[in-house]
């Protein structure tokens, strides 16, 4: 049987909802974040398989049961990296339940962390994960450590406070800037302003993410129940990966802010309280940083720029953060 592969746009609704059917066939959904969608067609014009992107990663795989054994999965796979290549997208991760990992690892993917009877997480690199585990070994120091990651979108004066506390408590801090650009400020600018935020902490050693430390904008969704599920899984998958980074960099603790008013940071945070002693690693939620009652927040301050109030963001930010703002605004 003779098939055809390509793309298949989000307006083409009636092509969309086959690619639904055949997730549904098997168990999955339609991610919430995905950027290209392919089919393979039979000689029928039916759909046999089917594969997505989102950013650098590859997810929503199906083939039909029916056309299961004949290596369509190969060829979504081979599609979606040329189309990554043009992009120019070479390191590649995808995600995937635990009884297909063997497949993808057949196409050339390597094992980077699984959450047991949950999913795996994988990436087109033999020695990815490992090389970016001793590029970290090369900035561990002397005595106790301790880790904070943010994306600080912008760097207000909570992540300030967060930070200063999480360092008055240990001999070095490895403060983690969330390096997707996924934001509404981006990465340049967000550790730019984390620098200058923290640069009175002569024990803080700043480090981009990666694309290891897992943020909920790649996290997929696809295969998880519900809402609650994706959130742990991606906690559990965090921090399995944490673990790793923290044998490292010989860390002893995590230092997270409290956020009453996220069910979402709430279930991270339940997790992360949970199984980061399991490891070793002590886990410290600490009280958000106020302003007149209210917890101090990006979200707040790009509110207040939309409104013009930089009346309001000049109590929000520290001094680095606002003559950003206003040069910018």
């Amino acid at each position: 049987m003779a098939y055809y592969i390509s793309q298949v746009r989000a307006g083409d609704l009636r092509t969309m909802a086959q690619v639904d059917a055949l997730l549904a066939a098997e168990g999955l959904r339609r991610d919430r974040s995905l950027d290209y969608t392919c089919a393979m067609f039979d000689d029928d014009g039916q759909i046999a398989a089917t594969g997505s992107c989102f950013g650098n990663t590859l997810r929503c795989f199906a083939v039909s049961r029916a056309h299961q054994g004949e290596g369509l999965l190969n060829e979504v796979i081979s599609h979606l990296s040329a189309v990554q290549a043009e992009r120019g997208n070479t390191h590649l991760f995808l995600y995937t339940k635990p009884d297909s990992a063997k497949f993808f690892r057949d196409l050339g993917f390597y094992e980077i962390a699984r959450v047991e009877g949950v999913l795996v997480f994988m990436e087109n690199r033999k020695t990815g994960f490992s090389g970016y585990l001793r590029a970290l070994e090369g900035t561990r120091r002397p005595g106790s450590a301790a880790a904070v990651v943010m994306n600080a979108n912008p760097f207000t004066l909570g992540h300030q406070y967060l930070a200063e506390q999480a360092a008055a408590a240990c001999d070095t801090l490895h403060l983690f800037v969330v390096s997707e650009d996924k934001s509404e400020f981006p990465f340049r600018v967000r550790r730019q302003l984390v620098a200058a935020g923290t640069a009175h902490l002569p024990n803080v050693v700043l480090h981009d993410s990666g694309p290891y430390i897992i943020s909920s904008a790649t996290f997929p969704s696809y295969f998880l129940k519900d809402e609650t599920a994706v959130v742990e899984g991606q906690a559990r998958l965090d921090l399995t990966v944490f673990t790793r980074i923290a044998e490292a960099l010989g860390l002893q603790a995590r230092f997270v802010g409290d956020e009453p008013a996220s069910p979402t940071t709430r279930i991270y945070n339940q997790v992360m309280a949970s199984e980061l002693p399991k490891a070793g690693i002590a886990c410290h939620i600490l009280p958000r940083k106020e302003l007149g009652g209210v917890p101090i927040s990006a979200s707040r301050v790009r509110a207040c720029r939309r409104a013009g109030d930089y009346e309001t963001i000049a109590k929000l930010v520290p001094p680095s953060t606002l003559a950003y703002l206003l040069e910018t605004r």
